[in-house]
């Protein structure tokens, strides 16, 4: 699986981008024999000039004339499929990269932070594009001129051909050991961005606890850590491909000079090697000379820019359950949860010994002290984590054997905190579906937006984080999203909190009054009328069930649940 996973991130984009190759490939040959045609003109020129070619000035002229022409066509079409071929490429890469992202588990993408795949869809991409998706073109580029050149190079003399070719084995034997260097510096550049994306992410988000807690000192040194971290990583990265670019320059200036000299001794000993054939000799040495320059740094990059595709497949790779293999489609019976128990990492125990059944269509209503696993077991019954005791069971089905993806089908969670888009109302509550207006204007009514949209307008941009809308409004946006989805089971988290308790138990009516959905409230208002609504109440106090039962009867048991009402109205 793995290894798919890495063949897709590796071939799909060029499986999309294969037209453009191909037309960038076809100029790229053509604009390198010209290059080939250019050093053949230039030696008739210089030999006809000395009387040793009899070649008609005029045929020479016309050649030269007729080339440069198709060079120009071809120049144009190159310089416009090679950008488009690395836009194709770039654009699918990254559009497979979003989409493997959104389709990870969420406590993956949770535990290990947006920083990281912040940096694989932009520090990395950078290299990967340069690096990676257009190592062929200029494979082809400076190969076709090698090839050509050599070919050309033993046409004008074996001789001196074999002694350059023996001399550019020099910068290929010098940069083998630094090439290995390039890869881990690379992957530990990779690293450091990721970790400083994560940094500069946290910071712009708590830019207000930085200002309240005048910890603008104590962020500038951690800042210049980081910094310094990154640019560190920058500097080693830059220092190995130097290493490299300076053993195979200095191996290539032996290697020219070798050939100038032997070259100069073949025409001197009266051969059949002209000055023509000298001059141009050292020209079509840089067509050898310059792949052999770059191909050390130019694979060692590839592999660096591969190992960057290998560590995001690593990264993206979700190992499979073999456990997870029931998928579930709605919710007919009862969820049943016998004897949890669980625990956040070496904390205490969050839930003790938990055993409760809700029913399908049913509304329930979680309350306690802060601290008390109310929370907890909202996670846990959204597959938060598998490592619990106990069983939970949706419709006689073990959680651990339900597919994270169908459960979420048929789960809406509301969450306290509400993330909201830098978009438009609209666009936040159907997150870019087609709603008929009908549902859409439904769901407004039942999560108490209908004045918002009548002031501001459905496509009201919300702003960054939702910026330009108060607590209470971003909470119905997100009640809305809930109630459009018309999911099986709904589960409340505090999501009233920002409202004023008129707005909330309007909202909080109108979602109990909902038949055929199982309604799961954390709840920490306690309003008399609307707790007698509820099928069922759960008290929990320091990860136990203390009680469990309808309104009246806890009220009469004077237990908690009577203690916590009393407090709420003193």
């Amino acid at each position: 699986m793995m290894k798919k996973l890495n063949k897709e991130l590796y071939r799909t984009p060029f499986s999309v981008g294969k037209k453009w190759f191909l037309i960038s490939m076809i100029s790229m040959v053509i604009l390198s024999a010209y290059n080939l045609i250019i050093s053949w003109l230039l030696q008739k020129i210089i030999d006809l000039a000395a009387g040793i070619d009899k070649t008609p000035f005029y045929q020479l002229a016309l050649v030269s004339l007729l080339s440069f022409l198709v060079f120009i066509v071809f120049y144009f079409i190159f310089r416009y499929a090679h950008p488009k071929f690395l836009q194709t490429l770039s654009t699918s890469y990254k559009d497979l990269l979003f989409a493997k992202i959104l389709r990870n588990n969420s406590r993956k993408v949770s535990e290990l932070g947006s920083g990281q795949f912040l940096s694989k869809l932009s520090n990395d991409l950078k290299s990967i594009e340069e690096n990676y998706f257009d190592f062929y073109i200029t494979l082809i580029d400076i190969g076709i001129s090698f090839v050509g050149a050599i070919v050309l190079m033993l046409w004008y003399s074996p001789v001196l051909t074999m002694v350059a070719i023996a001399l550019s084995i020099l910068p290929l034997l010098a940069s083998i050991p630094a090439s290995k260097e390039i890869t881990k510096t690379e992957k530990n550049l990779s690293k450091e961005n990721a970790g400083f994306m994560e940094f500069m992410r946290d910071t712009l988000s708590g830019y207000s606890v930085i200002k309240s807690f005048q910890a603008e000192s104590e962020l500038e040194s951690r800042f210049h850590e980081e910094n310094v971290k990154i640019e560190k990583a920058k500097f080693l990265r830059r220092f190995a491909e130097e290493n490299i670019n300076l053993l195979s320059t200095a191996a290539s200036v032996v290697m020219r000079l070798g050939v100038f000299l032997f070259g100069a001794w073949l025409s001197l000993s009266n051969s059949h090697v002209t000055p023509g054939i000298v001059l141009v000799f050292l020209q079509l040495l840089t067509f050898v000379i310059t792949p052999i320059e770059k191909i050390p740094s130019l694979f060692a990059n590839r592999k660096a820019a591969r190992s960057l595709i290998a560590q995001t497949a690593e990264l993206l790779y979700e190992k499979p359950d073999e456990q997870e293999k029931t998928e579930i489609h709605s919710l007919k019976s009862a969820i049943e949860i016998q004897n949890l128990s669980f625990s956040y990492e070496a904390s205490e125990k969050a839930l003790r010994n938990v055993s409760l059944t809700f029913h399908a269509g049913k509304k329930y209503a979680i309350v306690g002290t802060s601290g008390s696993g109310k929370s907890t077991l909202f996670k846990l019954l959204t597959k938060y984590s598998s490592e619990y005791d106990g069983n939970i069971l949706f419709d006689g089905i073990d959680l651990r054997n339900i597919t994270y993806s169908s459960l979420s089908q048929i789960i809406s969670a509301v969450q306290q905190n509400v993330f909201v888009f830098h978009d438009s109302i609209y666009n936040n509550i159907c997150l870019y579906k087609n709603i008929p207006e009908k549902e859409f204007d439904y769901v407004i009514q039942k999560s108490g937006l209908s004045s918002l949209i009548q002031q501001k307008g459905k496509n009201f941009s919300c702003g960054t984080n939702g910026n330009k809308l108060s607590g209470g409004e971003k909470q119905r946006i997100s009640i809305a999203r809930a109630l459009l989805r018309n999911t099986s089971i709904l589960l409340m988290d505090e999501a009233s909190s920002a409202l004023d308790e008129k707005t909330a138990d309007e909202i909080m009516h109108s979602i109990l009054d909902m038949p055929s959905t199982t309604s799961l409230v954390i709840t920490h208002r306690l309003n008399s009328t609307l707790l007698k609504k509820y099928d069922g109440i759960c008290v929990l106090h320091h990860g136990k069930i203390i009680e469990f039962g309808p309104f009246d009867e806890l009220m009469k048991n004077k237990g908690l649940l009577y203690s916590l009402v009393l407090l709420s109205q003193s």
